[in-house]
């Protein structure tokens, strides 16, 4: 059956109906509602949450029973009242033409799946070809639009398609899966097979056809304006040398926007190419102007940006090449230009400057899409706004997405930032793909792919040359270019307020999500009822219902979704609206314009700012080192297994000079605050899930959060005196009881946070404990005991920093330090579970994940676990403490802690007597080891290990003279937490020169309450 025969019998007249969306449906009066069938609408609120698909509702001019009605609606009252859809005609025309397949089925899947697209695909060939102009090859540019329109429809059908394959397995003729395959495709080309699949996944045929009618509209709409500016092309972009013919056109070098248009390419007949952007370009005109302001203030910079011919609307500019360097000298060259642009894309607020953003070339970083600038402040629900240190990190270099930022999935870790793009790793997060491909046995499968990295890396010869390595060049960049821009702020400022109306890209949500549901709709089970494919979006109608801004913006994303594009959503920096893709203003969507925001940056500048836009700099440089195991970075990637590189000699540290040492770290720490008038936070370089560390507002937590900091604080002012240390140790604090009523809320958070000593609500409920006992403060033992109350909840895990071993310890001491009976049931309960881990857990020697803390909590739970403490020990028998780090964390003054039975002496010369570590932290640094040595001399009452301590405590106050507080992170970034930051440094110290007074913290012991006299140092 041929012809117009195959639409008009083997299809229902009204086969397009089904593929309407619910809004295309309301586009037309509505008929009188119908009384839905009972359930009918609970799938819709499920999937979009009463408010929010009240909501939305509202936004289509519905109310539930309106809803019913159209879900109930027979087609041919739809087909009554809604115009037929353009893209009907094409599937038709298609179907028409369609013809069997009689040469052979390629071998590759997606060449085969594409014969029965053919149809479609010549259709939109054919008319995108009658736009070709005189200094066209017609032949070529077709063929280029041809591949890359057949691809995108394959991508587009392929599940339907092998979907398909699966349910006619037992009918397919061949002898092999491969010549079965071979079968399948060649009766779903053939006329019969494409109508009745049509007939039978409308939402496909509409995805299919929508995609070629988009197709067709851009690429006429690209060769007719390269037709107008041809010339003017020629004489701006390719130095007014004739080219020869466009013999290509590569479209899809973008994310689909406006009607499925993208950035394209445009390949000449001598080899040279330029870039088109169906988008204004006034962004990239008003960037180009800055950048040479910026080389005329900061000479020797010399930047180079893409030159633009602008057209309204849309734009043209040169095309930037990958090319590698051949001299060291222009590596640093390339990275301090590098930071000469992350100011500049700092003062304007640039955002989404990510590694397919930018080029490496030579020894110049030439950005090819700059269209984020002057981002506006978008809130994100959840996010603690009224946090000062959240808000400066919101409003740091990071926001630029320049630095690296670590993306930590199932799979690893990927850095897609401007400064990273590394090949050779795999994604993150499984893709799609395809097991047995061009087989009947095919089936999806979601795996990682390897990640071929990106062209922003600049290269020396055939080496990456990693951003790490050229830290100095880069931060150097960065400083100059500060400077030059603060000292002419008034004229920046100037071409800040002349930019109000020009056109920028706002982004509204992550680009993943959206390519992320555009691909999950392409399911064959939803593409029967285009109502079933408005369920799979509704997911951001769900999302948005607390969200006011996103909310009045959902209902243009779907539009923008059901059109097979990534919503697109621009602004005006003069300007507090937001406009649609279709044009569309909303109205007073923000809180401030994305202009007010670069002016209040420029203003705000200085040299308190500059440094800490220079430590956000150096912290993010510091994730890109990679973990694999908590506490392995110590030993193997920053200088926690370093020493100083000469000799200390150390005389006898007396309380008063460390004392003075802490009081000096504590000023650095209160300094680096980020403050609001009640409240006080601090940005952290922390390590995040175990794997790699991320610079981020600190969190609650005792080991790398804000509790820690003030902790040492509020020690410190109670041995000091120093009120304003109690102060912001204070005001750090007043965050906890949303923390806790929001955990009190969700239980599914309490089992991620965990129980534990140090990273769990032990050690939040330890840490508030101690403070409310420093700071006198009857709210804080309110909130402590609801944290234990938290912790009592949380799941039962092996270990002293993350599990029940250090929760047995922080509940006896808050037991202890404030009185409370859950605290001893909590601590009885996690006891009992420790001992039970004993016999069948496999856990390395160290203390903070090991068999040292499980011992150590174990020995202290009293003589009812003896045996299982024993147990724990003998774990340990094997440990050689003399080729061991000297690490608490997982090496020698760990173990010398838990081995209560060795000798002492020999255990504290073994860890005194070597070289002073560069790292002083507590976890895997110098205060670590020295807290095993008091540990040991509060034990014993030894006085030979008392003044070994003591001569040891001079050699780092030596150090700390000589290299400041060296914290255990990577590239020894300072961070202020208790574990590896200032925090732990200072607090060390003080235990050093004040034990009787100062509790052991990393032990989570209770305070003392007898005197001071017998202060070993």
């Amino acid at each position: 059956m041929v012809g117009s025969q195959v639409v008009g019998t083997q299809m229902d007249d009204l086969w397009w109906v089904p593929a309407l969306a619910l809004h295309e449906r309301c586009a037309a009066p509505l008929p009188a509602p119908v009384a839905a069938a009972a359930g009918v609408l609970e799938r819709w609120r499920d999937c979009y949450g009463l408010e929010g698909l009240a909501g939305w509702l509202a936004d289509l001019g519905l109310d539930e029973a309106g809803l019913a009605g159209l879900l109930l609606e027979p087609p041919a009252s739809v087909a009554a009242r809604v115009a037929r859809p353009g893209w009907v005609f094409a599937v038709e025309r298609a179907l028409r033409s369609a013809e069997p397949v009689t040469g052979v089925v390629p071998e590759d899947w997606q060449d085969a799946f594409a014969l029965p697209l053919r149809p479609l695909v010549a259709d939109a060939a054919t008319r995108f070809a009658t736009a070709a102009g005189p200094d066209v090859d017609t032949g070529g540019v077709t063929r280029s639009f041809e591949t890359w329109l057949s691809r995108r429809l394959v991508g587009i059908a392929a599940r339907t398609f092998v979907a398909q394959l699966h349910e006619s397995r037992e009918t397919l003729d061949g002898a092999d899966s491969r010549a079965r395959f071979a079968d399948f495709v060649r009766r779903l080309a053939g006329p019969d097979g494409l109508t009745a699949l049509f007939a039978r996944y409308p939402v496909l045929a509409r995805l299919l056809g929508q995609t070629c009618e988009l197709a067709v509209e851009a690429g006429v709409e690209l060769l007719t304006r390269f037709a107008a500016d041809r010339a003017a092309v020629v004489a701006r972009l390719l130095d007014d040398i004739d080219p020869g013919a466009v013999v290509r056109v590569v479209p899809g070098l973008g994310d689909p926007h406006q009607q499925g248009r993208s950035v394209s390419m445009v390949v000449f007949a001598d080899g040279r190419r330029v870039m088109y952007r169906p988008r204004d370009v006034g962004t990239h005109v008003v960037f180009g102007e800055l950048v040479a302001r910026l080389n005329d203030a900061a000479p020797g910079l010399e930047l180079r940006c893409a030159t633009v011919l602008a057209r309204p609307g849309y734009g043209w500019l040169t095309h930037i090449p990958h090319r590698p360097m051949t001299e060291s000298a222009e590596v640093d060259r390339f990275y301090r230009r590098q930071g000469a642009l992350l100011a500049l894309l700092h003062v304007l607020d640039g955002a989404d400057i990510h590694c397919e953003n930018l080029i490496a070339c030579g020894d110049q970083p030439v950005l090819i899409d700059v269209e984020t600038l002057f981002h506006p402040d978008l809130p994100h629900p959840g996010v603690p706004t009224e946090d000062p240190a959240t808000r400066a990190f919101g409003a740091s270099v990071h926001r630029t997405a320049l630095l690296p930022f670590p993306v930590v999935g199932e799979n690893g870790v990927l850095d897609i930032s401007g400064l990273g793009g590394d090949a050779g790793g795999l994604t993150p997060m499984n893709v799609v793909g395809w097991d047995f491909a061009g087989t009947d046995r095919m089936r999806l499968a979601r795996r990682p792919v390897p990640y071929a990295g990106a062209r922003n890396r600049p290269r020396l010869g055939d080496r990456p040359a990693d951003p790490v390595e050229h830290e100095t060049a880069l931060q150097q960049g960065f400083r100059v270019a500060y400077n030059a821009i603060m000292v002419q702020r008034a004229e920046f400022a100037a071409h800040v307020e002349a930019c109000a109306g020009v056109e920028v890209r706002v982004v509204v949500r992550p680009t993943e999500r959206y390519a992320f549901l555009l691909d999950e709709s392409t399911h064959p089970a939803l593409l029967r009822d285009a109502l079933d494919r408005d369920l799979t979006f509704g997911e951001l109608c769900h999302q948005s219902a607390a969200d006011p801004v996103r909310r009045r913006l959902v209902v243009h994303e779907l539009a923008d979704l059901w059109a097979g594009q990534v919503p697109l959503f621009t602004g005006r920096p003069g300007s507090r609206s937001l406009w649609t893709s279709a044009g569309h203003r909303v109205d007073d969507l923000l809180d401030r314009s994305g202009g007010d925001g670069a002016t209040r940056k420029l203003l705000d500048m200085g040299e308190a700012d500059r440094r800490t836009q220079s430590w956000v700099i150096a912290a993010a440089l510091a994730t890109r080192r990679r973990v694999t195991t908590a506490h392995q970075q110590a030993e193997e990637e920053h200088t926690g297994a370093e020493t100083v590189p000469v000799p200390l000699a150390g005389s006898g540290a007396y309380p008063q000079r460390l004392l003075v040492a802490a009081c000096a770290i504590a000023d650095q720490v209160v300094a680096r605050s980020q403050a609001t008038e009640d409240r006080v936070n601090w940005l952290g370089l922390q390590l995040v899930d175990r794997r790699q560390w991320a610079v981020l507002p600190m969190g609650a937590g005792l080991a790398d959060g804000y509790l820690g900091v003030a902790l040492f604080l509020a020690q410190l002012a109670g041995i000091s005196g120093i009120a304003r240390y109690a102060d912001t140790a204070r005001a750090a604090t007043t965050a906890v009881p949303a923390l806790l009523d929001r955990l009190a809320d969700r239980p599914d958070l309490v089992a991620v946070v965990g129980r534990g000593g140090l990273r769990g609500l032990g050690g939040l409920a330890y840490g508030l404990a101690r403070l409310a006992t420093l700071l006198d403060d009857a709210d804080l033992r309110t909130w402590a005991a609801t944290a234990v109350d938290l912790a009592a909840g949380a799941p039962n895990r092996p270990g002293w920093v993350d599990g029940s071993a250090g929760c047995l310890a922080a509940m006896t001491a808050v037991a202890e330090e404030l009185g409370l009976p859950s605290a001893r049931r909590l601590a009885a309960e996690c006891a009992d579970q420790t001992a039970a881990h004993v016999a069948g857990a496999d856990l390395p020697a160290g203390f903070a994940d090991g068999w040292a803390g499980v011992a150590t909590a174990l020995t202290d739970a009293g003589p009812a676990y003896a045996g299982a403490a024993r147990h724990a020990r003998d774990r340990l028998a094997a440990e050689d403490t003399a080729t061991a780090t000297p690490a608490w964390c997982r090496g020698a003054a760990g173990l010398a802690i838990a081995r209560g039975d060795q000798d002492p002496r020999r255990a504290a010369s073994a860890l005194l007597d070597r070289p002073v570590l560069r790292d002083l932290s507590l976890c895997h640094g110098e205060l670590g080891v020295l807290e095993a040595a008091t540990v040991l001399a509060e034990r014993t009452g030894d006085r030979t290990i008392a003044v070994a301590a003591r001569r040891r405590a001079g050699s780092v106050l030596a150090a700390l003279d000589r290299y400041g507080p060296t914290c255990g992170t990577p590239g020894s970034v300072s961070t202020p937490g208790l574990l590896t930051g200032w925090a732990g440094i200072g607090y060390g110290l003080l235990r050093v020169g004040f034990a009787t007074r100062v509790p052991s913290v990393l032990l989570l012991r209770p305070r003392r309450t007898h005197g001071g006299k017998n202060d070993h140092v």
